[in-house]
């Protein structure tokens, strides 16, 4: 039997996954950089306004420099700059350009039932990772997970949105309609899934970054939000059954 085969035509026959705080940690490195970046400039701004300022100029490049790290590290450097009127110290550049450094080369520690989840639905399903951000960090943290085998396809892309997820559940599943996303973010896994025709599941992780905040679709049919990936499976098996 064929991944996505049923003696019932199935609703679902393939499944994307979210990386970043969805199958490994990340979201615990941007925060102790945040704080190392809040100790460097603590003489010339206090760590609440300087976060502001430093999620303003985040949101500024987003269109030049795209997610991930090294947007993050620029962004960064751009508010010490802006902080200090100019004055900011080259040891200072130095200690922010080093931080971005570690971000990109910190180990990948998987997030609980990962695993055993991707084996489950990889028996009778397709599996997708979608991913963004940059792309030699994401294809370096996939490496080390050595999860690449549980996937039917790699995707890592500029941003998440409805076009981006059609196009590639048309040409790597059955199309959005019999797809699902799984993620973290409500705003790039789970929104944009349900508005391409497909389900959406949300897994929360810690708190998330101001930029991918959004409200649940509350009443949508097609929204599911589990604890962790442990529920995945009978989620999946449920709505196989109902189809």
């Amino acid at each position: 039997m064929e991944k996505g085969e049923y003696n019932v035509h199935p609703r679902v026959t393939t499944i994307g996954f979210d990386a970043d705080d969805t199958l490994w940690h990340n979201e615990r490195y941007f925060t102790l950089t945040q704080d190392r970046f809040a100790a460097l400039l603590a003489d010339h701004a206090a760590p609440e306004g300087l976060m502001d300022r430093l999620l303003e100029a985040e949101r500024r490049n987003l269109p030049h420099y795209g997610f991930g790290i090294k947007g993050f590290t620029l962004s960064m450097i751009e508010t010490a700059i802006e902080v200090t009127d100019g004055a900011v110290t080259a040891d200072v550049i130095a200690e922010i350009l080093q931080a971005g450094r570690q971000m990109l080369s910190h180990d990948v520690e998987l997030l609980p039932h990962v695993t055993r989840t991707l084996e489950q639905l990889g028996e009778r399903h397709r599996l997708i990772l979608i991913t963004k951000g940059d792309l030699l960090d994401q294809q370096r943290k996939l490496a080390e997970s050595e999860l690449r085998g549980y996937f039917d396809a790699v995707e890592i892309v500029s941003d998440k949105n409805s076009g981006i997820y059609s196009e590639i559940f048309a040409r790597c599943g059955d199309g959005p309609e019999r797809g699902l996303m799984v993620g973290d973010s409500m705003r790039s896994d789970v929104l944009p899934m349900i508005a391409a025709g497909g389900h959406g599941v949300h897994v929360p992780h810690g708190t998330p970054w101001a930029i991918e905040r959004a409200e649940p679709p509350h009443g949508e049919a097609r929204y599911h939000e589990i604890a962790d990936l442990a529920a995945l499976p009978a989620l999946v098996h449920r709505l196989c059954a109902e189809s």
